[in-house]
């Protein structure tokens, strides 16, 4: 822990000064011993800490263990700061540590006691805290935040991801008490989600692995936590890692063997698990999903994260308002940190530069946020949220209709989709007096932006089934590519490969839109042309629509009608790679966040094909999905753009009580199922250095 010692003043310092403060002797006598001051205190040893702490199982003490706590910066293995044993009530202590080290996180993994194969663990974050709790909840927490960078004891990675994983194990568990994190117990997450439900699941059947004398219960654990493509795990910490890592790999499995430790009774009452509220029934996977409010949030489009792991979002309308798309409110520009704290002020977010409303135009360079509004503005600010410029800077100013995607390249420039009009926005080396309006032959409402390593420009056009792609510096040499209908967002991975995803199917009718159709009637026409198909069931669960579809560096495509991965494809939005090449996407009527293996389907299951859908998450806080990022800890955040459907296009009852609930409620993160990738996603899907 860093300490720092500062002069103490007395009541009549502050005045002293003042009253000699023109004094230039007086003023030079400070000074110096100001500076003896200081050269003291870097003369002094650094200071210690002692730290006292718990190690339990299901509340009980785990006498003769040993306690290590560990230090990793992420790169290289971890360091041993200092080691203990337990005494018979479970207590430890470890004195005379170090202070901590910038860039340092800290952690304490134990193993043995009455049992080798009980290890446990507690992430701490940046300071080895002095009082801390170490159980099965703590270890469910550190291990599922932290699953990208676990291997045995040590933790490592790339040291921003590594920082952010640590930063959110509190969420879900409060490393002091060793009790559910305050962000788990807010009511947007405890009653709108199971994750409450499976983190005391998980952390009954780690109790019941450390007390049960039955060896084939026990050994059918290890087994069902293996993720596939893992060796059987040896202990609790490298179980629970298996399942972090692959949480959709075995839900039923694992369920079965709680239902085997701790039985329903025959009568319905209360089961004798050690933590409650418990899961009633097998999940589809045990990730831990969390959602975050505040700063704005409402119907946020799409996603961006910053170097520092910040998620930024432009937002539909703002939040209080009776939106959808009659007369609504616009909202601004909204920034979570790397733990979902709120960064952004209250309602309004970020505002300024004439920006009333954010579709889908956020774009992030290395040290800017460009977003662009439904009523045509533009705004760009720093990482901080401070504008940069004035609505008049821009030279197009009235000659822009309504504005969608943003995408950064690699050399500064920036381009801007005109979804009414027809036309991109090109601002040079992110000048904003320098903006011109680029024409290209075939647009149709351009939507999603993408430039690759060439510095060719990809867009998508959201009332066609194409895809444009044109050299930056020459326009007129525009290509086209087939795709599904409504094609929406696009990314590319690290070889190049254009990824697309299409609301609609091939051959799904789009409607018939005049030209200059406003963004958020586009979007009603397109909902109402929805709502009577799917109420024939000729679109439902069972029979969804949409595609992804890859268009490789020359033009071809492995799959011309797009994949649908088994239907598990439902009205994507937004798309976005990993660091492992695979892809995620938004399902936006699916109420869900996809995963899809990529060009390269190392990591999966033997026999995992390109287009194949991995696995769906779905969860009571993920609502209608437009996008999806993924950081530099392998985490998922998603926007929650649509809730309730009526609230949004139905304007007969405006004194309904659901008025506002049109936008969707928050972001949500899924922790660690990714691999991470490096941020902010400019050009090609890189892995984080």
């Amino acid at each position: 822990m860093k300490y720092m010692i500062s002069p103490v003043q007395d009541r009549g310092s502050s005045l002293d000064l003042g009253l000699f403060a023109g004094r230039s002797s007086t003023r030079g006598a400070i000074a110096s011993l100001l500076l003896l001051l200081g050269m003291l205190v870097a003369s002094l040893p650094a200071l210690a800490l002692d730290m006292k702490g718990a190690l339990t199982l299901g509340g009980k003490a785990i006498p003769g263990a040993k306690v290590t706590l560990r230090r990793t910066t992420g790169t290289g293995s971890s360091e041993t700061i200092g080691e203990s044993s337990t005494d018979a009530d479970g207590n430890f202590e470890l004195r005379n540590l170090s202070s901590s080290e910038e860039g340092s996180i800290y952690y304490i993994t134990t193993e043995g006691g009455d049992r080798e194969d009980v290890a446990l663990m507690s992430v701490l974050g940046a300071t080895p805290l002095s009082a801390v709790v170490v159980n099965e909840l703590t270890t469910v927490a550190s291990v599922f935040t932290s699953a990208q960078f676990i291997d045995g004891v040590t933790i490592s990675g790339n040291p921003v991801g590594v920082r952010i994983a640590a930063g959110n194990a509190p969420n879900l568990v409060d490393p002091v008490t060793g009790t559910w994190g305050s962000v788990l117990l807010n009511p947007l997450n405890s009653t709108q989600n199971t994750t409450l439900a499976r983190l005391n699941t998980l952390g009954s059947m780690i109790v019941a692995f450390g007390t049960t004398a039955d060896a084939a219960w026990r050994a059918a654990f290890l087994k069902a936590a293996a993720s596939g493509t893992d060796a059987i795990p040896r202990d609790t910490l490298e179980a629970l890692s298996g399942i972090a890592r692959a949480p959709w790999a075995n839900p039923d499995g694992l369920f079965g063997l709680f239902d085997q430790a701790y039985p329903q009774p025959e009568d319905g009452s209360r089961r004798e698990a050690p933590h409650v509220p418990y899961l009633a029934y097998a999940p589809e996977d045990f990730a831990m999903i969390l959602s975050f409010a505040g700063g704005g949030i409402f119907a946020p489009g799409k996603l961006q994260v910053d170097v520092e792991g910040n998620i930024w979002s432009g937002v539909n309308w703002m939040p209080g308002s009776q939106s959808g798309v009659y007369h609504n409110i616009g909202g601004g520009t909204i920034k979570l940190s790397p733990n979902g704290t709120a960064l952004s002020p209250p309602i309004t977010g970020f505002t300024g530069m004439g920006v009333d409303g954010i579709g889908w135009g956020t774009g992030m360079g290395k040290n800017r946020v460009w977003v662009s509004s439904f009523n045509g503005s533009i705004g760009v600010m720093d990482l901080e949220g401070r504008q940069i410029g004035k609505e008049s800077d821009f030279p197009m100013a009235g000659k822009v209709g309504d504005l969608m995607g943003v995408s950064v390249a690699d050399n500064g420039d920036v381009w801007i989709a005109d979804a009414t009009k027809n036309q991109l926005l090109h601002f040079p080396g992110g000048e904003i007096k320098d903006g011109v309006v680029v024409n290209v032959k075939g647009l149709k409402s351009p939507f999603g932006i993408a430039i690759d390593a060439q510095n060719r420009v990809w867009v998508s056009s959201s009332q066609s089934n194409i895809v444009t792609r044109f050299p930056a510096d020459d326009p007129s040499k525009a290509e086209s590519f087939e795709v599904g209908v409504i094609a929406r967002g696009v990314a590319l991975d690290s070889k190049g490969n254009l990824w697309v995803a299409s609301n609609m199917s091939p051959g799904f009718p789009a409607p018939t839109l005049p030209a200059g159709t406003p963004v958020m009637k586009q979007f009603q026409l397109m909902t109402e042309q929805m709502l009577p198909i799917m109420a024939k069931g000729t679109i439902s669960a069972e029979n969804p629509t949409g595609v992804l579809n890859m268009i490789r560096p020359d033009g071809s495509q492995p799959a011309p009608k797009g994949f649908t991965g088994d239907k598990g494809v439902f009205i994507p939005w937004g798309v976005s790679i990993d660091g492992n090449d695979d892809v995620w996407f938004g399902n936006f009527w699916g109420r869900g966040v996809g995963l899809m293996a990529g060009d390269d389907t190392q990591g999966h299951p033997q026999g995992t094909k390109i287009g194949d859908v991995i696995h769906v998450f779905q969860s009571g806080s993920i609502q209608m999905i437009t996008d999806v990022v993924v950081d530099q800890a392998g985490n998922a955040w998603a926007a929650n753009n649509w809730n309730d459907i009526d609230a949004v296009v139905d304007n007969v009852d405006p004194a309904r009580a659901s008025t506002t609930w049109g936008g969707g409620t928050g972001i949500s993160v899924i922790y660690g199922v990714a691999s991470p990738v490096n941020v902010p996603a400019i050009g090609e899907a890189r892995k984080p250095k």
